[in-house]
């Protein structure tokens, strides 16, 4: 298969059957990229791996849970034997629980974690044992809004999602001491309308959903792909509710406490029963296929302004400086009028 892979390189999606994970494969395909798949059901990765297919590129799946370390590394292994050199790996895998923190229980916690967090350490420590040799390479952690800033109900999610962040700056730093032009960035999306709301476990006493504004998730996969081609930023975030919950964490947090106390469970719930079965523990997309999108079509955002602007900031710095030099150049000439008069 080596022969047939094009000049863009293979890129390895943790995550990769359903929600923004299955958006990033089809983003990634899109752009002529090789693809190794990585997720447990067996439905959604076949589905995932034929639309890959289908857009002529090279692709190859495997059924792994990279909460255990000892699968993320053999199916590494296999993929750069099937493939080739790894160049871009994106952890994408999500768990969660949307519950009281009391009455989530320790293994149901301990999941959560060893998915959202252990499962992002145990792929960048496979990727950088890949990429070390070569010294080169991207690494994407897909974030969240919620690694910024907590939000009730949801404890285990966020609580990972703040670990990633400190795990990575300190893996960043110890690849400038390393010497390594290997890049690691970051992707902090907003609320995705991705299927896990129809699969996610709660207690909540009836289904949940994401909190408003929504996106689509095709918005988060073209942050990634991007933030994959240009790593040299350090994280990238994803809408501008985005930025307002970092800007409102870094400058009001107990405000954003007693807002969130008193809203947070009606933005999260929706009259509607919870689901009977819910993938924690077990995949529901292993012989049915849940897609990249949600329940939430018809209120989902499906482009991103700020989105837009990071993907043509140069764009927007040359036009910035030309105006900039315009009205120079303009205030010159009409002072050089006035001394001539």
């Amino acid at each position: 298969m080596r022969e047939r892979i094009r000049d863009r390189g293979v890129v390895v999606v943790s995550g990769a059957s359903a929600g923004v994970g299955r958006a990033v494969v089809r983003e990634f395909a899109g752009r002529g990229y090789a693809l190794a798949l990585l997720a447990r059901g067996t439905e959604g990765l076949s589905c995932a791996e034929r639309e890959a297919r289908e857009a002529g590129v090279p692709v190859v799946s495997r059924r792994v849970d990279v909460a255990d370390a000892g699968q993320v590394r053999e199916a590494a292994e296999w993929i750069e034997d099937t493939l080739g050199p790894v160049d871009v790996w994106v952890n994408a895998a999500f768990a969660s629980i949307i519950a009281p923190f009391g009455e989530i229980e320790p293994d149901e916690y301990h999941r959560v974690t060893d998915v959202c967090y252990h499962g992002y350490v145990h792929g960048t420590r496979t990727a950088l044992t890949l990429m070390a040799p070569r010294k080169r390479g991207v690494i994407v952690q897909v974030g969240s809004a919620l690694a910024y800033r907590g939000i009730p109900f949801q404890a285990a999610y966020c609580g990972a999602k703040h670990a990633v962040r400190g795990f990575t700056d300190s893996v960043r730093a110890e690849l400038v001491d390393a010497g390594s032009r290997i890049r690691v960035t970051e992707v902090h999306p907003p609320a995705i309308n991705a299927p896990q709301f129809s699969w996610v476990r709660s207690r909540m006493g009836s289904r949940t959903r994401p909190v408003p504004p929504v996106y689509q998730p095709e918005v988060a996969a073209r942050a990634i792909v991007w933030a994959a081609e240009h790593p040299r930023r350090r994280r990238y975030w994803v809408g501008p509710s985005t930025v307002g919950t970092v800007l409102g964490q870094r400058l009001a947090p107990r405000l954003l406490d007693l807002q969130l106390g008193r809203m947070g469970r009606k933005a999260q719930v929706r009259d509607a029963p919870a689901p009977e079965r819910d993938n924690l523990f077990a995949p529901l997309d292993e012989v049915r296929d849940l897609g990249a999108h949600g329940e939430f079509d018809d209120e989902s955002r499906k482009v991103s302004l700020l989105d837009e602007l990071n993907r043509r900031r140069r764009t927007l710095i040359l036009l910035g400086a030309g105006a900039v030099i315009g009205v120079v150049g303009y205030a010159n000439r009409r002072m050089a009028r006035r001394q001539g008069r």
